[in-house]
């Protein structure tokens, strides 16, 4: 790895998006690439002057895009997108560290995400309900339109999927026709600027989205409380979630706060295929997703057999230089989450635990890992560690699997390899979370699909395209006579 604070030949200076002007500050915020250490660009610490500007912009713009013209723009922006694949992977493998063939697939999921808001901008959700339905009904009609919020939506957006978790606001917003403020992470900047330029681009008006980079500390708060918010979306941390609760007041929040997802191996299983599916849900984007495989539950009839496989596949897993095409995996987000995991994984050792292959770093560079005999109280697999770590555990008997399963403060997601009726039946029926994925990892969805979890996962609410615009509209109905 080279010495730190070299210039990335790609070194991007970016200022703030506000109410249609490129806002440059003296103080700035560096992004340095995981991997080299270089410089990778620059973005301005806005302030609170900034930030309020933001809001009141947006809140006093009134869009009057129809439905086509708000599709069209979506799908425009998606073909620049897809167009522009290799530059815009290339942004996310520089700031994030993530391999250039996540970097790749990530760019296709944010088209995705784009096309399906316009598909949704299209459709008339509205309802209409007969009134003579009961013995003092009337002859009416009753129907419902949905209808942007008055104020603007706050949105603040973490480290991991750089520009598909922004894509994953920004789009619905688009498609309902609101105005939205975004704060991506401080981390990993750059390519939510390059999203929203290419939106600007295929035409959207730059009232409906602005965005501001800053110091958490500085800023935050009025993310959360500026009074021109009706509604606050955040994706991150369990913490800074509960905090965002406590502060948002009478708001409208929607909150995805991580997973600890478990990848559930009965002893029916198909090895080979729930072997693989392990370490992809294990290893993919770094293992820096809230549904990537945390914990293996292994039936122990066949764990022996399951975790040679696990560790087989994990030396093949290629890792190093996020922009080596070759590598399957890049970093992680940087040298402090590589020593937590490194930590974690030492700790469930001296435990008792039994590393098989990998706990290996070089600054944010961390190996594929696995380990085996893991306690269900161990850090590692007790808290949500977010990296490439496969824990594996065992099980004796479904209710023990299901037990397990719920056993940790978060509900999320799951996968469960098994072909059984009578224990997927029970797995959807009783695992604690969000979303069940039978012979398929816990991160599986499409970008339209409804996607949230319970517990310390979030309240509930769901995101994906179509759940997250029900979310950020107002439903409004009216009646009117109606003779037959």
């Amino acid at each position: 790895m080279n010495a730190p604070h070299k210039l990335h030949p790609e070194f991007r200076a970016e200022a703030l998006r506000i109410g249609g002007e490129k806002v440059t500050r003296e103080r700035i915020i560096e992004v340095f690439n995981p991997y080299s250490g270089d410089l990778v660009g620059t973005v301005p610490k806005a302030s609170l002057d900034d930030v309020r500007r933001a809001f009141s912009i947006a809140k006093q713009y009134r869009s009057t895009l129809t439905r086509f013209e708000r599709a069209n723009i979506l799908d425009k922006a998606a073909a620049l997108l897809r167009a522009r694949t290799a530059e815009a992977a290339a942004i996310i493998t520089m700031e994030s560290g993530l391999c250039k063939k996540d970097a790749v697939y990530e760019i296709g999921r944010v088209a995705d995400v784009l096309g399906f808001a316009a598909g949704e901008a299209l459709k008339d959700d509205g309802q209409a309900f007969s009134c003579d339905l009961t013995p003092h009904g009337k002859k009416r009609r009753v129907v419902t339109q949905r209808e942007p919020l008055l104020g603007a939506i706050s949105a603040i957006t973490p480290f991991n999927h750089p520009m598909n978790q922004v894509a994953h606001k920004v789009a619905p917003s688009i498609a309902t026709n609101n105005r939205m403020v975004l704060k991506p992470s401080e981390k990993v900047p750059l390519s939510a600027y390059y999203l929203a330029d290419t939106l600007y681009e295929a035409g959207l008006p730059p009232e409906m989205l602005q965005v501001i980079t800053g110091d958490p500390m500085e800023i935050a708060d009025e993310m959360i409380t500026n009074e021109n918010i009706d509604m606050i979306t955040f994706t991150g941390g369990v913490s800074i979630g509960k905090y965002i609760a406590s502060k948002a007041g009478y708001r409208r929040i929607v909150l995805e706060l991580g997973g600890n997802d478990p990848l559930i191996v009965m002893e029916d299983a198909d090895l080979d295929r729930a072997s693989d599916l392990a370490v992809q849900g294990s290893y993919k984007n770094s293992g820096q997703r809230c549904t990537a495989v945390k914990r293996m539950l292994v039936h122990r009839d066949i764990a022996a057999q399951f975790t040679e496989l696990v560790v087989e596949k994990t030396r093949a897993w290629k890792y190093g230089d996020p922009a080596d095409g070759a590598n399957d995996m890049g970093t992680v987000i940087d040298e402090a989450a590589a020593r937590l995991f490194e930590a974690r994984v030492n700790e469930a050792v001296a435990q008792g635990a039994r590393l098989l292959v990998g706990n290996k770093r070089e600054g944010a560079l961390y190996s594929p890992t696995v380990i085996d005999r893991v306690d269900p109280k161990m850090t590692v697999v007790r808290e949500e560690t977010f990296g490439p770590v496969s824990p594996i555990l065992t099980f004796g008997s479904i209710d023990e699997a299901i037990a397990m399963s719920n056993g940790t403060a978060f509900g999320l997601s799951s996968g469960v390899c098994t072909n059984r009726l009578d224990y997927v039946t029970r797995f959807t029926n009783e695992l604690q979370v969000g979303t069940v994925n039978v012979w398929e990892v816990p991160g599986y969805r499409i970008e339209l699909t409804p996607f949230g979890g319970i517990k310390d996962s979030g309240l509930g609410y769901k995101e994906g395209v179509q759940e997250a615009m029900k979310s950020f509209t107002n439903t409004k109905t009216f009646t009117l006579p109606w003779g037959i």
